[in-house]
């Protein structure tokens, strides 16, 4: 069974930072593009960064240069750095396959900045 569960939100003051961890199971991150996604209040959810099975990494053009996607093969784990956060970063944050699959969404962890 595929499972994405994510964790590492909270509440931060603007200028702040938070790493999110995505643990998967019933896929190999090291073997499959793995996808941030992120939803808005009132918005439809939408791709923020990937990562490729090779290693290269890509970002929607609002977090370039804050925010970094990474692994850790050995515990089936991919992370979110998100440095220097702007309330507009305010989102409930999931992970997924890239191109995302509807039946692996799971709950998600909410990010609130605060201005």
């Amino acid at each position: 069974q595929v499972r994405f569960v994510e964790s590492g939100g909270g509440l931060v003051q603007a200028g702040g930072s938070l790493r999110l961890s995505c643990v998967v199971s019933g896929r190999p991150v090291s073997s499959n593009a793995i996808g941030w996604y992120r939803q808005g209040p009132g918005k439809t959810r939408v791709w923020v960064a990937l990562i490729r099975s090779g290693g290269s990494t890509y970002y929607t053009d609002s977090i370039k240069g804050r925010f970094t996607i990474s692994r850790d093969n050995a515990k089936n784990t991919v992370y979110l750095q998100m440095n220097s956060l702007k309330p507009e970063d305010t989102s409930v944050y999931f992970c997924n396959l890239s191109p995302s699959v509807g039946a692996f969404w799971g709950q998600g962890t909410q990010v609130t900045v605060s201005s």
